[in-house]
Parts: structure tokens; sequence; C-alpha cells
């Protein structure tokens, strides 16, 4: 999948089955709430959000999980809460299995924000 050019975000989403459709849209969908001024892209192949033409977050489908790209740093409380979907130093991981915690994936939106305008 990850190989495979796409043209446009809805097109991405589109190439996954429909279960993982709906959690791919909905994980759009927080995103953008959580940064409405953000505009979605595709960059490397999966959807990328961009603020103000800088890129703030991707995300991929995969055939087990939902990930977010890059993770934030945050603080002592919001590390603790993405410390279980943390699979690499800059890589969460979200099952598709559980459902996913839609507000803790707009928490990393608007850290990242944060730290886009702090850098």
């Amino acid at each position: 999948m990850i190989n495979q050019r796409f043209a446009s975000v809805d097109e991405y989403i589109e190439s996954f089955p429909a279960d993982v459709q709906v959690i791919l849209q909905q994980v759009r969908r927080t995103i953008r709430e959580a940064v409405p001024a953000a505009v979605d892209t595709i960059s490397y192949h999966i959807p990328t959000v961009m603020l103000d033409g800088v890129m703030l977050l991707c995300f991929a489908g995969w055939k087990h999980h939902v990930s977010l790209y890059p993770a934030p740093a945050g603080d002592d409380e919001f590390g603790s809460q993405i410390a279980p979907y943390r699979s690499a130093k800059s890589t969460l991981k979200f099952p598709i299995r559980d459902p996913l915690p839609y507000d803790l994936i707009a928490k990393v939106a608007t850290f990242r924000v944060r730290e886009r305008r702090t850098a």
C-alpha cells in the first residue's frame, strides 16, 4: 500500500476496506476539527496535514493499526497518555481492533500546532 501513488487523501482512504475507511475518515475529521486552518495533501504516499505551508502531522492506515507521525513531546501528563501507543520516538500506533481514542488524536494535533509555533 505505501508504494502506491495517490492523487488525493480521498483516493488514499478509498483504497482501504470499508470498515477501515470509516476509521481513517474519522481520524482526518478529528485532526481537521482540532486544527481548522489545516489543509490536507499527500506526501510520502500518505495523508499529510499542512498548516501555513508546513507539514504538521501525517496519518497512515496499515493492516492492523493507524499511525500518526510525528508524535509531539507535550508535557508529562500528555506523555503518559500517548505512552501506550508510542511505537518509536516519533510514531504513534493505534490498533484498529480497538476503538481509537479520537480525543487523544485531537490532543496530538493541538500539541503539534504548539510545537510548530515555538520552533
